[in-house]
């Protein structure tokens, strides 16, 4: 398997398992248990970093989606190469980064290292075109 295929396998992974940072602060929460076992037709009173936490990890879901198709497409067009492989590399560990570094609330950190995930799309993309 090519590295951009990889890369592609670890982001998932990454998306299937960041929802357990925001787990433990909905459980933490009065009620917590409640809530995430019932129909959760009310807010529930949690910490501002769980929240940022589920807004990283819907970042990382929208931007799974593009890098997906870029790393695919790569694939199956036969122009996968090391540059594609930088790309992949770089938005993968942008990724890694920035769920933590949203979750704390890191300001402008947050927006810089999203753009340094957005570049390895462009790597990838550049070498489509």
């Amino acid at each position: 398997m090519t590295t951009d295929l990889w890369m592609l396998v670890y982001c998932c992974t990454l998306a299937l398992l960041s929802p357990a940072l925001y787990l433990v602060g909905r459980f933490g929460a009065a009620g917590g248990m409640e809530w995430l076992m019932g129909n959760r037709d009310s807010a529930l009173e949690v910490p501002e970093w769980t929240d940022r936490a589920v807004r990283a990890h819907s970042n990382l879901i929208e931007s799974l989606v593009p890098f997906a198709a870029l790393v695919l497409v790569a694939h199956t067009a036969g122009l996968a190469n090391e540059t594609t492989a930088l790309g992949a590399t770089v938005f993968f560990w942008a990724r890694v980064l920035y769920v933590p570094v949203y979750t704390a609330g890191l300001q402008p950190w947050r927006t810089l290292v999203w753009f340094v995930g957005l570049g390895g799309q462009l790597v990838i993309l550049g070498q489509l075109i």
